[in-house]
């Protein structure tokens, strides 16, 4: 029954933990791609230097039985969440959704997978909840409306501590009230901002709301209250976080159909860096391709729709993790040799090659274009290249590139060690309680050890 005092959350919360995602086999086979996509960027991602620190700082050695993924350690289940979380999005390679307009898997599936070790469920069970946790997600991205993120908030934090408190609800199969109370505690904890983009605590975000929503879901569960109307009051989550652009009724709007993982779906990323710079990756491979030599430029131009590139905040890197949010290096990157991969991106001083032909590379806007928005069809760079001998050449891309396979990804993230060999095939078939405890126990080692 939904409450006559905060209609709109209990509509929201009924939608949660009454949603059935197990009958659409396009959200399942979705699910399941997005789970390996997401396991390949955490079993890589947890052998960077802040997974380390923030493991030893949060207490990673307290007692307990989530894994953590890609070690062979076990731990407290909210620490479990976190750092999980944090490796899965720290090397900037995980998948993204335009409704979102952040990192939907790297938060959501960390929480379920900590809330394993604190309750037996089947595979089947978690992908459901996955599928749910991430429509929860998206729904309200699209109810807040791009000021949200245009105005500095990082929207793979702030909704994706009430997205991983959906999945929870949707799992546990909470009642409306606990539910509306978990999403409100959630709400209370959303917090993350861009100006974090370039730096060790950008990845932290996403492990912060996969703790958080766990933590929330679980606060409910055991009877700590909360206000039970964070979408309907006047001083609630709209009111806060959308600056005036919300639109509340899409909260719940054709909930399920489709469901958000099949439409508008996830951009599976082909690139280790920000999605804002994956069409000027593509342009600068297919210009390698082509047989472009980087001394044969003379300057380049990137030009975007207004707002298309506020993620890419760093223009003359200093290391690579900087680089991760620099076009002009991405570019010079692709260009020059002709791929782009892990070791771009790591911690070393930018190559010095990269950066010489990356400074002679600049940004324009196209103001008459309309602004990007969650609609991928409002997304284009154009690249113009001035050559020395004074020739001109253009390209465009328009929209995002991404993978329909990680197969590969996977491989290549996990260097192909053979320990986590079998981990794509399992998440393509598995379904039991049985099947889920042995993808478990595969994750849980340490993946430094590779005897090949």
């Amino acid at each position: 029954m939904t409450s006559t005092f905060a209609p709109l959350t209990s509509a929201f919360a009924q939608a949660i933990i009454s949603s059935d995602p197990s009958k659409d086999p396009l959200a399942l086979d979705a699910a399941r791609t997005a789970i390996i996509d997401f396991l390949a960027c955490a079993i890589a991602g947890a052998g960077d230097r802040t997974t380390g620190i923030l493991a030893d700082t949060v207490g990673a050695n307290l007692p307990g039985e989530a894994i953590l993924l890609g070690s062979s350690r076990r731990t407290d289940p909210l620490v479990a969440a976190l750092v999980n979380g944090h490796a899965g999005h720290v090397l900037d390679y995980d998948d993204v959704h335009a409704s979102v307009r952040g990192h939907p898997t790297t938060v959501i599936i960390p929480a379920l997978l900590a809330f394993a070790a604190e309750r037996e469920f089947s595979a089947d069970a978690l992908i459901a909840s996955y599928v749910v946790g991430l429509e929860a997600m998206a729904r309200l991205g699209l109810s807040l409306g791009s000021k949200h993120y245009e105005n500095g908030f990082h929207a793979t934090a702030t909704l994706g501590t009430i997205g991983a408190a959906a999945a929870i609800a949707h799992l546990t199969r909470a009642s409306i009230d606990e539910t509306a109370v978990a999403l409100g505690l959630a709400a209370t904890q959303s917090s993350g901002l861009r100006l974090q983009f370039g730096t060790d605590a950008k990845p932290f975000h996403a492990g912060m709301a996969a703790r958080s929503g766990l933590l929330s879901a679980r606060m409910a569960a055991a009877g700590f209250g909360g206000a039970p109307d964070f979408l309907d009051n006047p001083v609630g989550f709209h009111s806060v976080y959308a600056f005036g652009a919300e639109r509340p009724s899409a909260v719940t709007e054709n909930w399920g159909s489709p469901w958000q993982i099949v439409t508008p779906g996830l951009t599976l990323k082909a690139y280790p860096c920000c999605t804002a710079s994956h069409p000027v990756a593509s342009l600068g491979i297919g210009l390698n391709r082509e047989g472009l030599e980087a001394d044969a430029i003379e300057h380049i131009a990137f030009t975007y729709p207004p707002g298309a590139d506020a993620a890419l905040v760093v223009s003359k890197p200093g290391n690579g993790i900087e680089a991760r949010f620099s076009p002009e290096y991405v570019f010079a990157a692709a260009l020059i040799d002709g791929a782009l991969r892990l070791d771009h991106f790591d911690e070393r001083p930018v190559l010095p090659r990269l950066m010489d032909l990356a400074r002679r590379a600049g940004r324009r806007h196209d103001e008459t274009a309309p602004p990007m928005s969650s609609d991928p069809r409002t997304r284009f760079v154009i690249v113009d290249i001035v050559l020395r001998d004074g020739s001109a050449i253009q390209r465009r891309f328009d929209g995002l590139p991404g993978l329909s396979d990680p197969a590969e990804k996977f491989r290549d993230a996990t260097a192909r060690n053979p320990a986590f060999a079998d981990v794509p095939s399992l998440v393509r078939t598995m379904s039991s309680t049985a099947d889920l405890r042995q993808l478990l126990a595969l994750l849980n080692q340490d993946a430094a050890q590779n005897p090949e």
